[in-house]
């Protein structure tokens, strides 16, 4: 048996959820193929030859991307077994089937993935775990050939990704861990965890990215591996994703991610309203955002906030208080204006589907798209939302500063070609942008109604 494992977009990384599960299948003795789609063409050859072909789907985009490509390989190679896992698999599993795929896993499908390659039979089932392995990233397209961490400088330098939890204990209702996880979550192994970063810093990394969650979903591991981390490789920064609410309750922690190489922590902070907080369900209010960024800067650690700008209970007048509490914050270089675009998107299984004001404004499912689509009450609010991300999208080489003051005159009815300078009073502190990700995204959002073919 051979296998193909296909990626077709990773948030511009290196795609782990084809280097995990290749390890697991080489270690049962399976050929494997890792192709990922967003960097390297699909040969028909490499299809043919596969006896199971697996999509790896860890996001929305990655799911409706790998639609055309289910169609090349169920016509390449009609006797070929497929598989469909990550995230967004089960949450898609009508579709995805309805698309030809035979076998819809979860994110963790390692052992599944060797019970389909090993069995003959068409609904095969993993016996128990496999002993834990580190990712297998051999076969895999150079780190150099995905997003870079732009530092302040204006040097680059070459990032590698890893996860050190599974899951997520929280339940946010946009967030779409939480249909499949059901807020548990699990630790990796901080000597997997290790292994695999020690084989991307001799392939040339210098940075690494934690992609779990929340990377204080369990504090005490998470202080044992940057502690460890940091001895090994000090040569290595790295930055994390942490909640609002962790930030507050684990401040002591803050000044050891400055210490063990910690650049940047992304927030999910989403609003600042604390009725549409109240409502996604993010465990924090507009106040403990404030105190958050407050406490990072004490620390010396860049915060970069992340929101869902535009959703059913957004008003121009909101819009624009959002602004001013970035502008407010001193944070408009920490925000990648992308951000300020974003469309709450409502998928299949969400559970945002509970909320009555939700039912109100969505559409039937939208198979094209893989959401319920929604539009604004008011209609000034998707012009706006259309407006911004217009905006985004043609100054991509204008300074983070001045693409958001032409957000700002949008939002307030101006010209943004003409404006020029702060958007509050009181001068903005001189300094360079903080390191970012030369690929900005955020998995639970959609960029409108109007514009699914941006992304």
């Amino acid at each position: 048996m051979r296998a193909l494992l296909i990626s077709t977009y990773d948030l511009g990384r290196q795609p782990l959820g084809l280097a995990s599960p290749a390890a697991w299948l080489r270690q049962a003795g399976i050929e494997v193929d890792c192709v990922d789609a967003s960097r390297d063409s699909l040969d028909d050859v490499v299809i043919s030859r596969a006896g199971l072909v697996a999509f790896y789907l860890p996001m929305h985009t990655a799911t409706r991307l790998a639609a055309p490509l289910v169609t090349r390989v169920r016509r390449a190679n009609p006797g070929a077994r497929i598989a469909a896992y990550g995230l967004y698999a089960p949450l898609n599993a009508a579709w995805l089937m309805e698309q030809g795929v035979e076998h819809v896993l979860g994110p963790e499908a390692e052992a599944d993935l060797v019970a389909l390659a090993n069995s003959q039979s068409r609904e095969p089932r993993a016996r128990g775990r496999l002993p834990v392995l580190a990712p297998d990233r051999s076969t895999l397209p150079a780190l150099s050939r995905y997003a870079a961490l732009q530092m302040p400088d204006g040097s680059r330098r070459v990032v590698g990704s890893t996860d050190a939890t599974r899951g997520c204990k929280h339940l946010c209702r946009h967030c779409p861990i939480v249909p499949v996880y059901g807020g548990t979550f699990r630790a990796i192994p901080i000597d997997t965890v290790l292994e695999d970063v020690r084989a991307q810093a001799a392939a040339g990394a210098q940075h690494i990215s934690f992609g779990d969650p929340d990377f204080l979903n369990g504090p005490t591991h998470a202080r044992r591996l940057v502690e460890r981390f940091a001895l090994e490789f000090p040569q290595l920064t790295y930055d994390v994703t942490i909640k609002v609410e962790h930030l507050l309750r684990h401040a002591d922690m803050l000044t050891l991610l400055r210490d063990t190489g910690c650049l940047v922590v992304t927030s999910a902070v989403e609003s600042v309203d604390d009725d549409v907080l109240e409502k996604l369900r993010k465990g924090h209010t507009r106040a403990d955002f404030v105190k958050a960024v407050g406490l990072c800067r004490e620390a010396g650690v860049t915060l970069a906030p992340t929101f869902v700008a535009f959703n059913p209970w957004t008003t121009i007048e909101g819009y624009i208080d959002l602004l001013e509490q970035i502008d407010s914050l001193n944070l408009t270089r920490e925000v990648a204006p992308i951000q300020l675009g974003i469309r709450l998107l409502v998928t299949a299984q969400s559970k945002l589907l509970e909320l009555p004001d939700i039912q109100a404004v969505i559409e039937p499912f939208d198979a094209r798209s893989l959401t319920f689509p929604w539009r604004h009450r008011d209609p000034s609010v998707d012009a706006l939302q259309r407006g911004v991300m217009e905006i985004v999208s043609t100054n991509a080489h204008a300074s983070r500063t001045e693409v958001f003051d032409r957000i700002v005159a949008l939002a307030r009815g101006a010209d943004p070609a003409s404006v020029a300078g702060p958007f509050v009073a009181s001068p903005r502190e001189a300094a360079p942008t903080p390191p970012y990700m030369t690929e900005a995204w955020y998995c639970c959002a959609e960029p409108g109604p109007e514009q699914f073919d941006l992304v």
